[in-house]
């Protein structure tokens, strides 16, 4: 991991609370991105260290992490990623096929004109930047997962429910993490990610509550498959550092 950068801004008093938030959005980002491995150790003094800031500011960033359920502390082994699992990865899925598709169904019945052209704006920009790297197909192209996770908040952003928006972006994180570590470990079978996105998006045009939360369960058991497939090879990251 290369250094923190972070602009600071406001009076005295937003620093330390801007330190704390630039390291836990660092470290967040590289446990989603695999960068930081599933039961990896994660060392206060070291990362302070790395980073430059204090150890309060590491502590208060990783106890962050913890509620968000990407980082597990215990008194004697200290903080570590969140190890993986299948019974973990079914759980995961069923959940977020169960909260995503009611907030999904939510968002075709309340939502108006102007959230269908946000769905289908994100849908094009999604479409418009590649899956993986050309030159690395293991490693998904960044800016990608950005708009994909824009897409599939486009999605239900119309449901209404503060609460149900919440649970399901825990629930995409913690998917996210699995999807990643799957595609580093590709097993060969082909997958056609866009058709599967293409059918929620014609389901969603039409209004059509029942075909669409189809479309996303399957979606979503699709990536469940692909997981499970390259369990053997993420099994080998798990706990390993």
């Amino acid at each position: 991991m290369g250094p923190l950068q972070f602009h600071m801004t406001g009076g005295p008093g937003d620093g330390p609370r801007s330190l704390t938030s630039a390291l836990h959005e660092r470290l967040r980002a590289d446990i989603l991105a695999t960068r930081l491995l599933p039961g990896q150790k994660l060392h206060i003094s070291g990362l302070a260290k790395q980073f430059s800031v204090s150890l309060a500011a590491v502590r208060e960033a990783l106890s962050r992490l913890v509620a968000d359920g990407l980082v597990l502390a215990s008194d004697q082994r200290g903080f570590r990623v969140s190890p993986v699992s299948l019974a973990d990865l079914a759980d995961v899925t069923q959940t977020r096929i169960d909260i995503e598709g009611l907030a999904l169904r939510r968002s075709i019945e309340r939502g108006d004109d102007a959230w269908l052209v946000s769905v289908k704006s994100a849908w094009a920009d999604l479409k418009a930047v590649p899956y993986r790297y050309p030159d690395d197909p293991t490693v998904h192209y960044e800016e990608w997962v950005v708009r994909h996770r824009i897409f599939h908040r486009a999605l239900v952003n119309a449901c209404g429910s503060p609460w149900l928006l919440g649970f399901r972006d825990v629930l995409h994180e913690q998917s996210e993490r699995y999807r990643r570590l799957s595609i580093r470990r590709e097993v060969g079978k082909p997958r056609d990610v866009e058709a599967e996105h293409r059918a929620i998006v014609a389901a969603v045009v039409k209004r059509d509550a029942d075909a669409a939360v189809r479309a996303l369960s399957k979606h979503f058991g699709i990536t469940k498959e692909f997981v499970e497939l390259a369990a053997p090879r993420i099994a080998e990251v798990n706990g390993a550092n």
